[in-house]
């Protein structure tokens, strides 16, 4: 690392702290503070960034509250290794989720062909058996660490619009709704829990036979059409999915009925 690496704006009207906080959220992010690795001591930032240790320290809370780093008492701070979650109770996409806590979502496209909708793909999609479907096959990491594969097939006419989208660094769904002026509607889920094979393995940097989130989604327009089918296949390690339940609201519907 270079001394220029932490140097600071004195004259800009960013905070000192948030300027370092961002510093060091790269370095983190970019594998300099590689995963469980030891970050400096206050003291240490402090000489580096030539600021007080109050001014580092607000930045580490920071960075703490983000869940990037982590402190042991009486042995220093460390990077975490991140798990991030997407609260499934919203349809949203998983960078358009995830970017607002600070994670960086980009995406690798494997694969964009068209091929005959397998019986299953056919029938979540109201369409005949046989007739051309897009299958788009994209591994998505956040904070650059390979989080899960998505499979998504659509019927061809909407496929066409993805052909030139950018599909490294945006979602599917903002996509279809923002360029392609579909209205999205609601999705139906299914979670499960299945091994993971050679491909799956190879992808997410984990173990075969590793168990692995699998999530079946359908994606409907406003008026109910099927529009967007998904397998999406999620590290264990290293995403959540979580869902709030109302039981007031359950109870409300049990004494109305």
């Amino acid at each position: 690392m270079k001394n220029s690496d932490y140097q600071l704006a004195a004259l800009s009207p960013v905070p000192l702290y948030s300027q370092i906080r961002e510093v060091l959220r790269n370095h983190i992010l970019n594998g300099t503070y590689a995963p469980l690795s030891r970050v400096p001591s206050e003291s240490e930032l402090g000489e580096l960034f030539k600021v007080s240790r109050i001014t580092i320290r607000q930045a580490l809370n920071d960075l703490q509250k983000d869940g990037l780093i982590f402190r042991i008492p009486g042995k220093g701070t460390y990077v975490s290794k991140p798990k991030a979650f997407q609260n499934v109770s919203s349809l949203q996409g998983l960078a358009e989720s995830l970017a607002r806590f600070g994670h960086e979502v980009t995406n690798r496209v494997r694969s964009f062909h068209y091929a005959p909708a397998p019986p299953l793909v056919a029938e979540r999609l109201h369409l005949s058996e046989g007739e051309q479907v897009a299958e788009i096959k994209r591994v998505r990491y956040v904070n650059r660490e390979p989080v899960s594969v998505e499979v998504t097939y659509l019927p061809e006419e909407a496929a066409k619009g993805l052909e030139k989208a950018d599909l490294i660094t945006r979602d599917i769904f903002l996509i279809l709704e923002n360029d392609l002026g579909y209205s999205l509607g609601h999705a139906d889920l299914s979670i499960d829990a299945v091994q993971a094979n050679e491909e799956l393995a190879t992808v997410l940097n984990i173990a075969i036979g590793a168990p692995i989130m699998r999530i079946e989604r359908l994606t409907h327009l406003e008026d109910g059409t099927p529009l967007d089918f998904e397998y999406l296949y999620y590290r264990g390690d290293a995403f959540q999915y979580r869902l709030r339940i109302d039981r007031q609201r359950a109870e409300r519907g049990r004494q109305d009925s």
